[in-house]
């Protein structure tokens, strides 16, 4: 059977009124338009709706019937459209988001509150994780935007720039001696290396920048937090590989010193990602916005 939701329309003003002149005023159309329309519906139906009177229209016991789900059916779709109004204005919705904790701590948490600020009706999902997990979780569409360590390539996914971050090894003043003059990979190896754990890009990249220049880094604490690598290197136990903007604080005020390499560790970039093939929410929308 195929619906006609204008005749329903009609149907349901002349239900309210009983009077098709009043329902052809009120929807701004001619009374042989609302008597046509009902005509229709009932022979749609099969059924006769409205009961024919010298002063208007009453509903038969099958109209009543009619009239209780397209009561029901009008209030869903009025409540659908004033739910699409809230999204749209921003006064209602989720922001599904992910990153790695460093990402979220130190380049993320000050878009979130400038977001956050001026849309407090939106509900913040946020997800921790390394740039793998944040990949997985995109593409099983858990989250609709990832913060990820660049290069990531996955043709589910559309990644974008979004800055460059400098690395470096950090120490406490324990370890003062080895601040003056450039290091070698091979001198830094022999330092005990406080490294995030294995999966992780920074681990990957940094196992990279050793085995470039010929040598096999083993980490002798492995952590899964750069908080943590930063609090025990500045407690004097190794060379931590962090991001050298997240220590800035530590750097300035001497508590971490920075162990220079010869060979220079290459510029890193963060980029978000979306998924290719599908539409993004308006709160995601508007959050991307920001967020370049």
């Amino acid at each position: 059977m195929q619906m006609n939701m204008e005749w329903y329309r009609i149907f349901l003003h002349t239900a309210k009124l009983g009077n098709l002149t009043k329902a052809a005023q009120e929807l701004h159309i001619t009374q042989p338009s609302v008597s046509y329309a009902i005509k229709q519906l009932e022979a749609q139906l099969e059924v006769k709706l409205f009961d024919r009177l010298s002063k208007g229209v009453k509903l038969t016991p099958e109209g009543e019937e009619v009239l209780g789900y397209v009561e029901k059916s009008f209030t869903a779709l009025q409540a659908g459209e004033h739910r699409l109004q809230s999204l749209k204005n921003l006064s209602a919705g989720e922001l599904r988001i992910g990153a790695s904790g460093p990402i979220i701590k130190h380049l993320l948490l000050p878009l979130l509150d400038t977001f956050h600020a001026e849309h407090p009706a939106v509900r913040i999902r946020l997800s921790q994780g390394k740039t793998s997990d944040i990949r997985a979780r995109l593409k099983a569409g858990q989250i609709d935007i990832g913060l990820v360590h660049m290069p990531t390539s996955d043709h589910e996914l559309d990644v974008h720039h979004l800055t460059d971050i400098q690395s470096c090894f950090v120490a406490g003043q324990a370890y003062q001696q080895y601040s003056n003059e450039p290091l070698t990979a091979l001198a830094l190896s022999r330092i005990p290396l406080l490294l995030l754990s294995e999966g992780s890009s920074t681990r990957a990249f940094v196992e990279q920048w050793f085995t470039a220049q010929g040598v096999q880094a083993e980490a002798d604490m492995e952590l899964s937090s750069m908080d943590m690598l930063i609090e025990l290197a500045g407690r004097g136990y190794g060379a931590a590989f962090v991001t050298q903007s997240f220590v800035k604080e530590e750097l300035d005020s001497g508590k971490l010193l920075q162990l220079r390499t010869i060979q220079p560790i290459p510029n890193r970039s963060v980029g978000f990602a979306i998924r290719r093939d599908s539409s993004l929410p308006l709160v995601a929308s508007r959050f991307l916005e920001l967020l370049r």
